[in-house]
């Protein structure tokens, strides 16, 4: 195999690495909530029905932002029906998913669990812009983030929410381009409904910071058209501008699969091309920042007959993809892809959290566990902070149907600012060990402390209820750093860390 190269050099960077980067996200679909995140039955319950042994895999996920309630879920959302006394909530018929909405679980709870989670955990809030608009929205945001003295505020602290939610970061509905959503809009009719509740939202507070709808995915026949139309509106009103993606093995292609994050990488670059054309011919100096507020590996293509099937329950499995280590070295991939843009990608929203597409999953009443995707999105979280250092590989490519020439190797480099230096690189060769050699120039390090490696000899092995421990990172070998050089060897079809100090 010949060799995969390249050169760091801290002259030669991407950009700082937002800890919103490392963000998820909850919806009210299948199981993420009940019986996930929340279960006041379980034993290990704390006082407000949230499943401590889910938050403690969380914080140990290294989770930051978290985007709720959807999703498709917020396109029929009445806030309203979320708040006050438990036992006064009404159930609700949720038309994304074809299920029943108990509401047990509302904005105070999602506001109780990310305090229980630590600051680090920051709300993201998504507003009903499909079957409600600019007057729901601000009614929200007084309820959530004003002190007190009026109708909404008041109504608030008399639920028992003395202090203000503080919400800042909130989404001007979600997937408005898609006809499967509930209120699915034109971009012009988008356009301006986002542009009049941005205005709204920023009379009650400048300081919010407020993401468009984008295209929900790159293959949409409007895209681009849909961001340039909704740009023309907002552009000065908005913040960032929503992506969402979500990648399968389709028919046995493995090599395309492992070549995903050639297309993320290109939807990346086309949108901020698009966002950079409308501020160009606004004569704007801004610059519109990217929010990949859904990603993930995720078997859609089971789906629509998993909810079409559906007969109004409450909570079902659904979406409940159980990962393999070949979906967790595609996902380490798509998190490389995220942070070689972090200059423009500033927030990133793994989705989801807990049981649907999730790296945690639990069983009612049982244990909760780590899915084989846990550990590159906790690895990246923990090591990824910093500068990102801008890596151009030379090495050996393959040919894919779906994504054309791909390198072998995909990879990253982000310097912390102690200066020590940690490489994300993922090998996509199925069968052959990739040689790797990495210059060192102008970089005060001496040492590997660690080279971490997510690969087995059953590329289809699963973390699972029975056996959850199947697959966990182990040691690389081998790998040494001497005279400013860096050699190692990545095994076949692998997620690797290298740390150096």
């Amino acid at each position: 195999m010949r060799t995969a190269r390249f050169t760091l050099d801290p002259a030669f960077t991407v950009g700082e690495v937002s800890p919103r980067l490392f963000g998820s996200f909850v919806e009210h679909l299948g199981r993420c909530v009940y019986t996930g995140i929340h279960e006041p039955d379980h034993p290990a319950a704390d006082e407000e029905g949230l499943r401590t042994d889910v938050l403690d895999l969380i914080r140990e996920l290294g989770v930051t932002t978290i985007r709720y309630p959807g999703g498709n879920f917020v396109s029929g959302y009445k806030w309203e029906d979320s708040v006050g006394p438990v036992e006064d909530r009404p159930r609700r018929l949720d038309l994304a998913w074809r299920t029943t909405e108990s509401n047990r679980f509302g904005l105070s709870e999602y506001i109780a669990f990310l305090r229980k989670l630590g600051p680090q955990a920051e709300p993201m809030m998504a507003v009903n812009l499909g079957t409600r608009g600019v007057a729901e929205a601000i009614e929200l945001q007084e309820y959530a983030n004003h002190p007190g003295g009026t109708a909404l505020s008041d109504l608030r602290i008399a639920h028992g929410d003395k202090d203000p939610f503080g919400i800042k970061l909130w989404c001007l509905g979600n997937e408005m381009d898609g006809p499967w959503q509930t209120g699915h809009k034109t971009a012009e009719e988008y356009g301006r409904l986002a542009a009049e509740t941005a205005r709204a939202m920023r009379q009650i507070d400048n300081s919010v910071e407020l993401v468009a709808c984008g295209s929900s995915a790159q293959y949409m026949e409007t895209f681009a058209e849909w961001e340039a139309k909704v740009l023309a509106e907002t552009y000065d009103l908005v913040d960032h501008i929503s992506l969402h993606a979500y990648y399968e093995e389709h028919d046995g292609d493995r090599d395309s699969f492992l070549a995903s994050a050639v297309d993320m990488e290109s939807f990346i670059q086309n949108v901020v091309a698009t966002c950079d054309h409308v501020g160009a011919r606004l004569k704007s100096p801004k610059k519109i920042s990217l929010s990949f507020d859904e990603w993930n590996v995720w078997y859609m293509s089971r789906t629509e007959a998993q909810v079409s099937a559906l007969d109004w329950p409450e909570a079902p499995r659904l979406l409940e993809d159980v990962y393999s280590v070949t979906d967790a070295v595609v996902l380490g991939s798509l998190l490389i892809a995220l942070l070689r843009h972090a200059d423009r990608v500033k927030i990133a929203c793994l989705a989801q959290l807990v049981n649907v597409i999730a790296p945690i999953m639990t069983e009612p009443g049982g244990p909760a566990w780590r899915q084989t995707t846990f550990y590159p999105f906790a690895q990246a979280s923990r090591y990824g902070r910093g500068e990102v250092l801008d890596v151009r590989v030379s090495g050996p490519t393959y040919d894919t149907e779906r994504h054309g020439t791909a390198d072998l190797l995909h990879a990253t480099a982000v310097r912390a600012t102690d200066g020590t230096v940690t490489i994300f690189a993922v090998n996509r060769s199925q069968t052959e060990s990739l040689p790797l050699e990495v210059a060192l120039h102008g970089l005060e390090l001496s040492e590997v402390a660690e080279h971490s490696v997510l690969a087995d000899a059953d590329p289809d092995a699963r973390n699972t209820l029975t056996d959850p421990d199947r697959v966990t990172p182990h040691e690389g070998t081998g790998t040494t750093l001497a005279d400013g050089t860096l050699r190692a060897a990545l095994e076949p079809l692998s997620w690797n860390v290298i740390r150096l100090a």
